[in-house]
């Protein structure tokens, strides 16, 4: 099928190249030219074929919104809008109110794969009606991880948002709970190689993972990550999923403490926060700051 991609970053270009590999064309529009096929949205739209399925992969909040009202403008009855980006999924209904108003359909799509995703594929969550789901399937199918897994309908419109917040949420606590262990066990005398103890637990223990390996990645790359300054910032997701565990009296004490501990990192060199900036930076290509 065709599909317009606007958002050509580390994760748009990067979904652009595995979406044509699947064998499907893609028109993709960035504020870059450098990266872009097409030079406008007006030109995007004018080259798609109706009815036309656009994806938008730009950052959340104004970036998007004037997006989607832009292709608000453009689009015709019967197209559809992907929103990819990381959108609160509040938003989400707006958008689809909006959108459909004009006869255009919407889907609300999370998206987690980071700059590893070209190769392995990307973890989806969707929300939207079953008929526009089924329109974009087989992008989702080209962007998905082999096998059975790694994509899922997971409702209506604002599902796929908000099942992507809480795995964002529950990603805050896990990068605690390594940083932290990791502080204690570098703190000790009677432990002489914290790097190859990590190494050891990524077979046969119940906490091995993915985050894991990529621990032990940043490690091998900075023993003592003497090079990185203890502070890590918050996208977003983690106080959206704070905020939605209050609106729903639902305790969040271990994702509550990991976002506050990021805060806590912005006020001294916090030694769990090298991990977290590593962690962030091996998975999803986020910037560190490093020791002046």
């Amino acid at each position: 099928m065709e599909l317009g991609l606007v958002g050509l970053g580390k994760m748009g270009g990067n979904m652009r190249e595995r979406i044509r590999r699947a064998g499907h064309t893609v028109i993709g529009y960035d504020r870059n030219p450098d990266l872009a096929d097409v030079h406008s949205l007006e030109e995007l739209v004018g080259k798609l074929k109706g009815p036309r399925v656009v994806w938008v992969m730009v950052p959340a909040g104004a970036a998007t919104q004037s997006t989607i009202d832009e292709l608000a403008r453009l689009l015709s009855p019967g197209d559809i809008v992907v929103d990819g980006g990381n959108s609160r999924w509040t938003d989400d209904e707006k958008h689809a109110e909006e959108l459909a108003a004009k006869g255009i359909g919407f889907v609300d799509c999370g998206v987690s794969g980071g700059v590893w995703g070209l190769e392995n594929g990307y973890a989806l969550m969707y929300g939207g009606d079953a008929e526009h789901v089924a329109r974009v399937q087989p992008i989702f199918d080209a962007l998905k991880p082999e096998g059975e897994f790694g994509s899922v309908h997971a409702g209506k419109v604002g599902a796929g948002h908000f099942a992507k917040m809480v795995h964002n949420g529950i990603e805050y606590a896990m990068m605690q709970a390594y940083a932290e262990g990791w502080e204690l066990l570098e703190k000790v005398d009677s432990v002489t190689d914290v790097r190859e103890v990590f190494r050891s637990w990524q077979e046969g223990t119940v906490i091995r993972s993915w985050l894991l390996d990529l621990a032990v990645n940043a490690l091998d790359e900075d023993e003592h990550l003497d090079k990185l300054r203890g502070y890590a910032s918050d996208s977003g997701e983690g106080r959206w999923t704070v905020e939605a565990a209050i609106d729903n009296a639902v305790p969040l004490p271990a994702i509550t403490a990991s976002l506050f501990a990021r805060f806590a990192s912005r006020q001294d060199d916090s030694p769990q926060m090298k991990m977290i900036a590593a962690l962030r930076n091996q998975f999803g290509g986020h910037a560190v700051e490093t020791k002046k």
